[in-house]
């Protein structure tokens, strides 16, 4: 049987193919639909016994897969909070592939010591102080997961129990949040928590945002001797911040454990006239944040910061005689899930080192402007109701002449133009709209403006003759 390294295409002919197809695709990022809503099954068949080559295979993806993708990287795609890849950062991204290096632990390649410099990098961008640092993660999905599992441990030492070594037995701790995030809530589900069991602290009124008077009650009250609290900064929907000065003053005096999560809100730090809503972040046990959103990097990549590290390497150390434990450089398998991940540090590094901060401050003021323009013409048509303020990047919304939201929505998105993502908003069934691609113009928005000018009409969408 031939290795993979006698047979096959030479690698500069191969790779020559796949930039060729890359760019094809980028090209037709603006004029391939937004959200692909009818691809065909994968084609049902056996495992490949010796496989059709590399060059065959490419054929294949241009084939039966690449005309299916959304064009989520794409200007229009503003479903959930997603950014897409900015040319440095796939530099990197590609480059990350290509050098294959495992930044676990170190001793035998630079990365880990790049990641750590991208973390500072990170610290500084968002104004943190130096005492904050953590690891870069797959998501906020992740990273959340870290705040909890570092809040878990505080939470049991506080307690006389070491719960990474001995488990949750004997321990008692409330969590206590207001708008949590759904990967917050799958976070307690993986760190045996519940997310069921979240003690639920008021929002002001009209708002996302903890009502601080309540969490206070509910501190006061609590016997439990462990407490984690969840906030907000930059809530899902109506895109609130919690106080957070007053909520770490709360949380230092009642002996709590403060997660913040931040995941596109912390890019708030970087526009002059909103920066002050995260008055406090400083004062945070843990923040989670997202560089696959507005820093335009590829999936995956998350951002875990704390005050506490040491903590943080209790939880997740890996004890094991054929694993280094020592050295000048953090092992970052002890300071995440993985014991074996990519190179994520690299993308990052090639997008801050390309733009730097004024870079991306530009696409965060940008998408804050867009979204601005969407909400201003949602408020004064007749055909729309715009349920919230636009306070950063996401506009929430429902048509006023259509009755069924899910179902004008799914029309929306079908005609490929652009795509948004349901939500709800103080119990009503809402559109939202979601800006952090860099590659968003102002000609993106009146496109957009003008469908939506069509899409409210009350016979939008229906049959001729009906």
């Amino acid at each position: 049987m031939s290795s993979l390294r006698e047979k096959g295409t030479p690698l500069p002919r191969l790779l020559a193919r796949v930039l060729e197809t890359g760019c094809e695709f980028l090209d037709t990022l603006d004029s391939r639909p937004v959200a692909c809503t009818a691809a065909p099954p994968m084609p049902a068949g056996d495992l490949p016994q010796s496989g059709c080559g590399e060059i065959d295979a490419l054929a294949l993806f241009r084939r039966r897969i690449m005309p299916y993708l959304s064009a989520s990287a794409g200007p229009r795609y503003w479903g959930f909070v997603t950014g897409g890849a900015s040319p440095a950062a796939l530099a990197g991204d590609w480059l990350a592939a290509v050098a294959d290096q495992n930044p676990a632990s170190s001793g035998d390649s630079i990365a880990p010591a790049v990641e750590l410099q991208v973390l500072d990098w990170l610290r500084q961008l968002f104004g943190l102080p130096a005492s904050f640092t953590g690891s870069l993660t797959s998501g906020a999905t992740s990273a959340n997961l870290l705040g909890l599992l570092c809040g878990r441990q505080f939470a049991g030492l506080a307690q006389g129990i070491d719960v990474a070594a001995g488990g949750m037995a004997g321990v008692h701790i409330e969590v206590l949040a207001a708008s949590p995030h759904a990967s917050s809530l799958k976070g307690l589900a993986m760190a045996g928590l519940g997310r069921d069991r979240v003690v639920k602290v008021a929002c002001e009124a009209d708002s996302e945002r903890m009502q601080v008077a309540d969490l206070e009650r509910h501190l006061a009250a609590s016997d439990s001797p462990g407490k984690i609290v969840l906030a907000s900064a930059g809530t899902v929907t109506g895109t609130d911040f919690d106080d957070l000065a007053a909520i770490a003053a709360l949380c230092r005096a009642h002996h709590a454990w403060l997660h913040v999560d931040a995941a596109f809100g912390l890019f708030a730090a970087l526009l002059q006239e909103r920066r002050q809503w995260l008055r406090g972040i400083e004062l945070a046990d843990s923040i989670t944040s997202d560089a696959h959103k507005w820093l335009n990097v590829p999936y995956d990549s998350g951002i875990f910061l704390t005050r506490h590290v040491a903590l943080l390497e209790a939880v997740l150390a890996v004890p094991s005689p054929y694993l280094p434990a020592d050295g000048p450089l953090p092992h970052f398998m002890n300071r995440g899930v993985e014991n074996s991940r990519r190179f994520r540090a690299l993308p990052l590094w090639f997008a801050l080192q390309a733009y730097g901060r004024d870079g991306v401050a530009g696409v965060v003021e940008d998408n804050c402007r867009q979204a601005s323009r969407l909400a201003e013409w949602l408020d004064a048509s007749p055909d729309y109701r715009l349920l919230a303020p636009c306070r950063l990047n996401v506009v929430v919304f429902r048509p006023e002449r259509h009755a069924g939201v899910d179902v004008w929505l799914q029309k929306l998105n079908a005609t490929g133009e652009v795509f948004m993502t349901p939500g709800r908003w103080r119990g009503e069934a809402a559109v939202r709209a979601a800006f952090s691609n860099w590659s968003t113009g102002d000609a993106d928005v009146q496109r957009v403006i003008e469908l939506l000018r069509e899409a409210g009409r009350p016979d939008w969408g229906r049959p001729p003759g009906c």
